[in-house]
């Protein structure tokens, strides 16, 4: 008889679904996916070939995979809407869970995920911020938090996807929560990691246009947006999120200290290879977020099971899932109303004209 393994199950088969399904089926090691659910017809039938064969068992309703006998985890990457209730069902269940980003577009039911977890606490209940998970970025924080660059006071970072012209991105604008809430969260989190989690936010501003997809304005929603948090302490974090690349995936940061600074992936690149042609010399660059951070993903399963199965703390607070989407939040709001926001130094929000 071999070590244990972590049961797992995975809950959603849609773009990450079955990205988490595969790494915890043939690239985690001490994990076994033993069940998938999905109310998607097509998911299924993807799954009858992709993972039923491998003995996973399949199921249209949450509910039910949950209560497979032996289940010990579930990773959730359902539609976003449902994240916050089926990692609560999972707590109460008493199974380990490793959710999607975000935990919710809500502040409120963010909090309640976390409010559940705490009535659990021999249960690991991790949000899946992947880029913590990313060996150039564990390089740079590693450098900065011993003392390399000074301290730290300026974060200029960018997610900026490819542009999909299939209009994937208007139709997930409607329950996505918004640019900033969907694709500068990761931003977000990184500023909040390199800054420290327990930073508080003094104010946010952003403004933002419908360059290439004016559909997301019935959204009130946007395809590039800049936004501005200043943290109490003199921090500053400067955000950019993009969804018309013509390249392909182009995520940058860069971490600039009192006494130098850190730059990662600066220069995006597929791999080391150059093409030297008539018009000069060039390099590919990932198409798309997964080939930017798959590794990352794949580290992210085998160091949740290894915190599962060992008892091990997890890299990083539930609250601070809660405190990404805060300011998320805060961004879009901004975004929309063209106004600062201000917060006191427990993170109220202050009115302007209180100032």
């Amino acid at each position: 008889m071999g070590p244990p393994k972590l049961n797992i199950a995975c809950a959603g088969l849609g773009r990450m679904g079955k990205r988490h399904a595969l790494h915890f089926l043939n690239r985690t090691p001490r994990a076994e996916l033993v069940a998938a659910s999905t109310p998607d017809d097509n998911e299924i039938l993807w799954a009858k070939q992709h993972l039923e064969p491998y003995g996973v068992r399949l199921y249209k309703d949450y509910d039910e995979m949950i209560k497979q006998e032996g289940l010990q985890a579930v990773v959730i990457a359902s539609v976003t809407t449902v994240h916050a209730e089926q990692a609560i069902k999972a707590i109460e269940a008493n199974l380990h869970v490793l959710c999607e980003k975000p935990l919710s577009t809500s502040v409120e039911v963010s909090q309640s995920v976390v409010d559940a977890a705490k009535k659990k606490p021999h249960l690991k209940i991790m949000c899946g911020f992947s880029r913590r998970f990313d060996n150039s970025y564990r390089d740079a924080f590693t450098k900065m938090d011993s003392g390399l660059i000074g301290r730290p006071s300026i974060f200029r970072s960018q997610t900026c996807d490819k542009l999909d012209p299939s209009g994937f991105f208007v139709a997930y604008a409607e329950f996505s929560g918004g640019i900033f809430v969907d694709c500068s969260i990761h931003d977000i989190d990184l500023a909040l990691w390199f800054f420290g989690q327990d930073s508080q936010v003094k104010s946010v501003v952003s403004s933002g246009i419908t360059a290439v997809q004016p559909e997301l304005r019935k959204h009130k929603d946007v395809d590039n947006a800049v936004g501005i948090v200043e943290f109490y302490g003199g921090q500053i974090a400067y955000l950019f999120c993009s969804r018309m690349m013509a390249a392909g995936q182009d995520d940058a940061t860069e971490i600039i200290g009192t006494e130098g600074k850190l730059t990662v992936n600066a220069q995006p690149m597929s791999n080391l290879v150059n093409i030297y042609e008539s018009t000069g010399v060039r390099r590919e660059i990932p198409a798309h977020y997964y080939g930017r951070f798959e590794q990352a993903f794949v580290n992210e399963a085998n160091e949740f099971t290894a915190c599962c199965l060992d008892d091990l703390k997890l890299p990083m607070k539930l609250s601070g899932a809660v405190q990404a989407v805060r300011i998320g939040c805060a961004l879009q709001d901004s975004l929309n109303s063209g106004k600062k926001t201000y917060f006191d130094e427990v993170g109220g929000r202050i009115e302007k004209s209180q100032l």
